[in-house]
């Protein structure tokens, strides 16, 4: 039953929950991986490492126990240090090999982690001549030294990698929000803004993409919107001629109740097609106020006394205003015409400062208005039976635009009750803006669900 106008911005929703920027998720993410990769590369280092340490270990002791060997071949007995003859501790494994008749060498693990390095050959006599070695405290040096290494360049790597994330999230992400904040401003009517060049930037990537995207969708519901707006404007001016000439036809007939129908259906015509005339003058954003110093709610009560003197009008506070009274006067009077035809007495106007609120005592603005705003030939009845055609309250909208100024919407409901209870009123608040208009544009703005006040 009461007016909405359909923004074009969709309604703002507020998620609950965590909000990570994405400087920080990209940072994370090259943490992360650099990570895995520092841990990978250390296992790897510190493995190869030590497989060489054992090899060359083995090694030597294979040479030692041939020096042994020769020398025992020589002297017939023993004396190479380390070395025995059918060592009890010898390794099975070791044992089998040089009863085979091969010389071969064994690594065990030894007390405490450390290996145990084992030579073993047989001997011409039947024996077996074996070295037993442990691993030297200057490799298990080597081996610690080379873990810490691994460990700082591991840290490094992370660190580094992290800040580089920082880096490479940072800057994408303030392209990211450049461009957000230009597809707000193109969303709100500022036709002079172009998402590709609000991010700028020398590196062209996926956000370019994504821009170049945006912009060739904002000019074409621009020109699409415009285009609309032209046929809506030419039907309504090519109808003013044959609905001024069927209403001075009208009031030739002779008197009756007829003559009274056909008058009374060709003015609503005429009110009609000049609403919407006035409804596409305002979507052309070519609309400028013509400013003038006012008393506020002087003004007010005065303008409120001319159109309905059983409303009441109170002035909480006086201000003086710089504004158009012309549109001001007809802000006013559709949010009148609103209350009275929608709404139940009293009304009641206030004015505090810069703010004018009008309360009625009905059953308050539908819900699709206060979600969506006001919204032309929707009226809120199911069956298009309500009076009006939906466009007072989006003419008062597009005026207070062209004001600066914003028109909000809310029911009043007793405190502390649910949505389902039936509210006590609706009452729709202009703020006039503390700095007014210039005279060569003004300061579009899209009216608020909801008071502030």
């Amino acid at each position: 039953m009461r007016g909405t106008l359909r923004r074009m911005v969709p309604v703002r929703v507020d998620r609950t929950g965590i909000r990570t920027g994405l400087r920080w998720k990209l940072s994370a993410a090259i943490a992360l991986v650099g990570a895995l990769v520092a841990i990978a590369l250390s296992l790897v280092v510190h493995n190869a490492a030590r497989v060489s340490m054992l090899d060359n270990a083995r090694d030597l002791a294979d040479e030692r126990v041939q020096i042994a060997q020769r020398n025992y071949e020589l002297s017939g007995r023993p004396n190479f240090p380390g070395v025995k003859i059918d060592d009890m501790d010898l390794p099975p494994e070791l044992r089998k090999k040089v009863e085979e008749g091969r010389r071969a060498t064994y690594v065990a693990d030894g007390d405490g982690g450390a290996p145990d390095i084992w030579a073993a050959v047989p001997l011409k006599d039947g024996h077996v001549m074996s070295l037993h070695t442990g691993f030297t405290d200057r490799s298990t040096d080597i081996l610690k030294d080379l873990d810490q290494a691994l460990f700082i360049g591991s840290i490094a790597v992370v660190l580094g990698g992290s800040a580089i994330g920082v880096l490479i999230g940072a800057q994408l992400s303030r392209r990211l929000r450049k461009a957000a904040y230009a597809a707000n401003r193109v969303a709100k009517g500022d036709t002079e803004v172009q998402v590709r060049e609000a991010i700028g930037g020398v590196v062209r990537d996926e956000t370019d993409d994504l821009a170049r995207a945006v912009d060739a969708m904002a000019d074409a519901l621009r020109q699409r919107l415009e285009a609309e707006r032209r046929v809506t404007a030419d039907i309504a001016h090519e109808l003013r001629t044959p609905v001024t000439g069927l209403l001075t036809a009208a009031e030739l007939l002779p008197p009756g109740r007829p003559t009274e129908l056909v008058l009374d259906r060709a003015k609503a015509m005429r009110t009609l097609v000049e609403d919407v005339l006035e409804v596409a003058r305002l979507d052309g954003a070519s609309e400028r106020a013509e400013l003038q110093d006012i008393m506020l709610g002087e003004f007010v009560a005065r303008r409120v006394a001319v159109k309905d003197p059983a409303i009441r009008v109170a002035v909480v506070h006086e201000s003086e205003v710089t504004t158009d009274p012309r549109r001001l006067e007809r802000v006013l009077f559709n949010l009148l015409a609103n209350a009275a035809r929608h709404g139940r007495p009293p009304i009641e106007v206030t004015v505090e400062g810069r703010v004018i609120r009008v309360r009625d005592h009905g059953p308050g603005f539908p819900e699709h208005l206060l979600d969506e705003g006001p919204s032309r030939f929707r009226t809120g009845s199911q069956d298009r039976a309500g009076v009006g055609h939906g466009l007072g309250l989006t003419i008062a909208a597009g005026q207070a635009r062209v004001l600066g100024a914003r028109l909000t919407f809310r029911n009043v409901r007793p405190p502390g009750a649910p949505d389902h209870i039936p509210s006590e009123g609706a009452v729709a608040v202009l703020w006039l803006p503390e700095h007014a208009p210039t005279n060569t544009g003004s300061h579009p703005m899209l009216p608020l669900s909801g008071d502030q006040a």
